[in-house]
């Protein structure tokens, strides 16, 4: 961008990091507020309808935005895949939607143990995130509570379901049924990593810049994810070809993505 518009890098390096940290103060209290009660009650019913997963109000996870090395870091932002990066932990909704993201953790940190120092897992076990109380789910009578879900690496919680391990549900076909559940609700978190991926194609190399200016980058990136998934809807829509002869009409199913 330098070369092409004939002005200095450092010129460059200030603009982008100004403009991302515009672009996250503008949209961040419309495009990632903190969800009321009745907005909760409206992802649950999203997931029930769409996943088939009663009482879950959102998908958590966390993916590795690879950096480069830090002046002086050690092994803080080094991970498992033997890169440097920070972590960005996203708490998604059905619709593949950012409902609350925590950036900016160390890549040599697990999951499990990012959440659990996190202000949504602080606020999950102290409960003053406006989450309903518990109701049941269809067809039953027993209340249960709105929980989140994850994989293996998050702890088993009272507002956080994991799957069973695989050694003890290996010949339970309950256990099997309930994995392929939650497994199937849980990846909506993953999908909405890869479209962000593939909208924002920077987080495909690694990101030349310092652990809290890349921070600014991922933060603007979400935001700006939510807001052109406004108008999109994960569910199906069908279009009937008017245009052929009747005998050749057919239906054409568009994935909206």
């Amino acid at each position: 961008m330098s070369f092409s518009y004939r002005i200095a890098p450092s010129t460059v390096h200030s603009i982008i990091i100004s403009t991302c940290e515009a672009i996250w103060n503008k949209l961040s209290p419309t495009e990632l507020p903190q969800p009321t009660e009745e907005e909760w009650k409206k992802k649950a019913e999203e997931f029930c309808s769409l996943w088939q997963f009663p009482n879950c109000i959102g998908a958590i996870d966390g993916k590795h935005i690879e950096i480069q090395a830090p002046n002086n870091s050690g092994s803080l932002f080094f991970n498992y895949k033997k890169t440097f990066s920070v972590v960005l932990l996203a708490l998604v909704d059905a619709n593949y939607k950012f409902t609350v993201i925590d950036v900016g953790g160390y890549g040599k940190s697990s999951d499990g143990g990012l959440f659990a120092r996190s202000t949504l897992g602080k606020s999950l076990e102290a409960n003053t995130l406006n989450i309903p109380n518990s109701k049941p789910p269809p067809k039953s009578e027993e209340p249960l509570p709105f929980v989140i879900v994850g994989d293996e690496a998050f702890p088993l919680k009272k507002y956080l379901l994991r799957p069973y391990p695989g050694v003890s549900a290996r010949n339970d076909e309950s256990k099997q049924i309930y994995n392929y559940r939650l497994s199937r609700a849980r990846r909506v978190v993953e999908n909405a990593f890869g479209i962000l991926t593939q909208k924002f194609r920077l987080f495909y190399s690694r990101i030349q810049l310092s652990p809290e200016n890349a921070d600014k980058v991922v933060l603007a990136a979400c935001v700006l994810h939510n807001y052109l998934r406004n108008d999109v809807s994960v569910e199906d829509c069908v279009i009937e070809n008017t245009d052929a002869p009747s005998q050749f009409w057919h239906v054409i199913i568009i994935f909206v993505l």
